[in-house]
């Protein structure tokens, strides 16, 4: 399975982005524009909806204080069920590494919804990611032993299944984030609570982190389909 500061995605401006002429001066405009661009994005990532629609996670900065170039290729996860304790969520943009053929009309940036789980279990995992003509495939967590990842970070596009959450908060600033040992940009949106339960997950993924993943029953395959 693979997801902001560090973690939500560099801010770096599209060199097309019509949003230069907010930035202000030539030499601070890069740092402003990014900026404006993070909070609209946030706004746009976390509707309200998205509680009741499904789950979760991101490249979490203070979990794990990872940051990668994605390599803009998305990757399907889903799970029959997923149960966490520590649960958070804000909007972020993820950046593709400089000249990657993968960059389209975006300029290598990418609108995530950025999640994290404490600790998580996981049951039936399937991950594949479409190579063209066929998919790299994971399973695991389909016998008696459920897969297991603590610091469970991912940056998802979309998200959905059906979901339940304990002593939800919505509308924190992200930066006060308490629940998964994660904190957001000041000034954005997000929500989090004590525990959340997933049944039919299903997310479109560009990156995911974990201090600890254990995949009970892996199998690795290339198959003609996807999960």
């Amino acid at each position: 399975m693979a997801s902001s500061s560090d973690a939500t995605a560099s801010t770096s401006p599209t060199p097309s982005d019509p949003e230069s002429t907010e930035s202000g001066s030539a030499t601070d405009g890069p740092v402003r524009r990014g900026r404006v661009r993070l909070r609209r994005a946030a706004v746009m990532a976390v509707p309200a909806t998205v509680i009741a629609a499904g789950l979760m996670v991101l490249t979490a900065e203070g979990a794990l204080g990872v940051q990668f170039a994605i390599s803009g290729m998305p990757f399907t996860v889903t799970a029959t069920e997923l149960d966490g304790t520590g649960f958070e969520q804000f909007g972020g943009l993820d950046s593709m590494a400089e000249g990657s053929p993968n960059t389209g009309d975006t300029g290598g940036q990418v609108l995530v919804i950025t999640s994290a789980i404490k600790s998580a279990t996981l049951t039936k995992l399937c991950q594949s990611v479409d190579l063209g003509g066929t998919n790299l495939l994971i399973k695991a967590g389909g016998g008696e032993e459920k897969v297991q990842a603590s610091h469970l970070t991912t940056d998802s596009t979309e998200l959905s299944g059906d979901a339940s959450f304990e002593n939800i908060e919505i509308g924190n600033d992200a930066s006060t984030l308490d629940k998964a040992g994660v904190q957001g940009p000041i000034g954005v949106f997000s929500q989090q609570a004590d525990t959340v339960h997933i049944a039919n997950l299903r997310q479109t993924n560009y990156a995911t982190t974990a201090a600890v993943f254990k995949l009970p029953g892996l199998n690795l395959s290339f198959s003609s389909r996807g999960c």
